[in-house]
């Protein structure tokens, strides 16, 4: 059974868990999110395959997922974007948040999330059984669709898409790290 880090407040682990077990009981524990950009400026988005234990069916981030016991968060990072989306690219720590989200099915998401970015222009492979679907999409329409149509997004992205377009603008205006 797959197994997450638990941590407190300040991200230091304080155990580990049954990934099931932390989202019934509403764990806060490590999290990974990356967000994908082409040349063009458009970021990466994932529908996610169907049969995901929530938020299926629902667009978000190129991928997200959570570190195993003793792995780095940019190693699961790279781990994870191959696993999802077939995908090999440098990737750069922007920030991390915490967000916690109930879910219909009594699962809780109570995630101390890391968030990378990168960009990525070759072949996308997804894995079927994580992805249902993945376009590029201009920042401006998703911002446009998240306040149009929010519950066509994971409850996470919304909290984490308005700090990555700050990330960027900050970016472009030569204020931020580059990839």
């Amino acid at each position: 059974m797959e197994q997450v880090i638990l941590v407190n407040l300040s991200d230091e682990p304080v155990g580990v868990a049954d990934k099931i077990h932390a989202h019934q009981k509403a764990l806060l524990h490590r999290a990974i999110s990356v967000f994908l950009f082409n040349k063009k400026g458009e970021m990466l988005l994932q529908q996610r395959a169907f049969n995901k234990y929530h938020s299926a069916g629902l667009w978000t981030n190129a991928c997200c997922s959570h570190p195993v016991p003793g792995e780095e968060t940019m190693a699961a990072a790279q781990r994870r974007l191959h696993e999802e989306m077939g995908i090999e690219t440098p990737l750069l720590k922007i920030f991390d948040f915490i967000y916690k989200a109930d879910f219909d099915n009594g699962l809780t998401e109570h995630e101390f999330d890391h968030v990378f970015a990168g960009e990525f222009e070759g072949s996308i492979n997804p894995n079927e059984q994580e992805v249902k679907d993945y376009c590029y999409k201009p920042m401006e329409e998703i911002e446009a669709t998240l306040y149009s149509h929010p519950h066509k997004y994971t409850a996470w992205f919304p909290i984490a898409f308005p700090k990555v377009l700050h990330w960027r603008k900050e970016k472009a205006a030569g204020n931020g790290n580059n990839l």
